[in-house]
C-alpha cells in the first residue's frame, strides 16, 4: 500500500511516522507547502518527497492523509474523492457548514471513504466511558462535564485562521460528547472571554469559553476550554448518572491539585500538550484507517460525524456572538441536508 501524506507539520509528522512503521504500508509520498520540510522528513523516514500536491495524485497512491492547514481540507478532500481515493483528514473538513457540505457531497457522489481525525474516539478513557454509558452502569445519565485546557496558546498568526475556540478546540469535546453518550445536542448557550493577551481580541476570538448544552434526552452538559492553562494540558470528561459517576482523563498526570488535607498531591509531570496526551490514540486512528482502506473494518468516524460536531460549534459561536440560546435546528446541515 502506498499512501500520500499532504502536510508535514506537527501532526503530519506524527502520522507519517506511524504509517512508515506500519507493516501493511509499503511506502509514503510526502509533500508540504514548505518543500524542504517534506524533504527533511522523507529523508529521515526513508520515504519519498514530492514537490507538490499534484504529484501525490499523478505518481499513484492508494490513499491520502490530509494534515494541511484547515483552509485546504475541503478542496483536497474533493480532489481525492474525484480520484477515487480513500481519505483520512484532520478536523475540521472546513470552517463553515456550506464548505463542509460541498466536500461531503463530493465524497458521496464518488462513493469513496472519508475518515475524520477525532482521535479521542481511540483513547482508552473515552472508549471506557462510552462502554460504561451504553452498558447502563451509570443509570440514567443526568450531567456531563467536559473540558479542554491548552497549556500555551497558539501563535498570533494562527488565531485568525483557526476558526475560533469553539471550532478549533472544543469541536473535539462536542464530538466526544455525541460519541460517548449516543445523544444529539438540541440547544446551546455559550459565552467567551477575550481577557488576557491582546492577540485574542485582535483576532475576534475568545481565550476562554464555556457552554451549557442540552441533549435530546434532557441530559445537561457543560463544556469549557481555555488557551492559557499554565498548570498543564488538561482534557477531561466527567459523566454522572443516577447510579454512578466516572471521569475520563483523571490520572497521576492530570494538572490539578487538591486543597483538602488528605487530597492527592499535584502531578509531578503534568501533561504538556495534545501530542503527548493522545499519542497512542493518534497511532490507533491511523492503524484503523489502514484497516478501512484494506476493507477489514467499517469507517469509525465518517465526514457526517465531523459535520455534526461543527454544527454544535457553529451554534456555540452564534450564541457567544448574539448572547442568546441557540437551537441546533437553526444551524443548516442536519439530516435533511445530507439525505434529501
Amino acid at each position: 500500500m502506498r499512501i500520500g501524506v499532504i502536510g508535514t507539520g506537527r501532526i503530519g509528522t506524527v502520522h507519517a511516522n506511524t504509517l512508515s512503521r506500519h507493516r501493511e504500508v509499503g511506502s509514503l509520498i510526502l509533500t508540504d507547502t514548505r518543500p524542504e520540510r517534506a524533504q527533511e522528513l522523507a529523508h529521515r523516514l526513508g520515504e519519498t518527497a514530492a514537490p507538490g500536491v499534484d504529484e501525490i495524485f499523478t505518481w499513484g497512491v492508494d490513499a491520502v492523509v490530509i494534515t494541511t492547514g484547515t483552509q485546504a481540507h475541503a478542496e483536497l478532500i474533493g480532489r481525492a474523492a474525484r480520484s477515487g481515493l480513500p481519505v483520512f483528514c484532520e478536523k475540521p473538513i472546513a470552517l463553515d457548514v456550506p464548505g463542509t457540505l460541498q466536500a461531503l457531497a463530493e465524497v458521496e457522489a464518488a462513493g469513496t471513504v472519508l475518515q475524520m481525525g477525532f482521535q479521542r474516539r481511540f483513547d482508552p478513557g473515552y472508549t471506557g466511558a462510552r462502554e460504561a454509558v451504553r452498558s447502563g452502569r451509570l443509570g440514567r445519565l443526568h450531567t456531563v462535564r467536559a473540558l479542554t485546557s491548552d497549556r500555551t496558546p497558539p501563535s498570533p498568526a494562527y488565531l485568525p485562521l483557526s476558526g475560533g475556540l469553539f471550532r478549533d478546540t472544543l469541536i473535539h469535546d462536542f464530538d466526544a460528547l455525541r460519541w460517548v453518550t449516543g445523544r444529539e445536542v438540541v440547544d446551546v448557550y455559550a459565552a467567551g472571554s477575550d481577557a488576557g493577551p491582546a492577540m485574542f481580541r485582535e483576532a475576534g476570538d475568545a481565550a476562554t469559553g464555556a457552554a451549557v448544552l442540552t441533549l435530546d434526552d434532557g441530559t445537561l452538559a457543560t463544556v469549557t476550554a481555555t488557551r492559557l492553562h499554565g498548570a498543564g494540558y488538561d482534557v477531561r470528561m466527567e459523566l454522572a448518572g443516577e447510579l454512578d459517576q466516572i471521569a475520563v482523563g483523571l490520572d497521576d498526570r492530570t494538572p490539578i491539585a487538591s486543597t483538602e488535607p488528605t487530597g492527592p498531591p499535584a502531578a509531578d509531570k503534568p501533561w504538556t500538550g495534545f501530542l503527548e496526551r493522545f499519542g497512542p490514540a493518534y497511532e490507533a486512528e491511523l492503524c484503523a484507517f489502514v484497516q478501512v482502506v484494506r476493507g477489514e473494518r467499517p469507517n469509525p468516524c465518517d465526514g457526517r460525524e465531523a459535520l455534526q460536531a461543527l454544527r454544535v460549534a457553529e451554534a456555540c459561536e452564534l450564541s457567544r456572538r448574539e448572547r442568546r440560546a441557540v437551537a441546533l435546528a437553526e444551524i443548516p446541515g442536519g439530516a435533511e441536508a445530507l439525505f434529501r
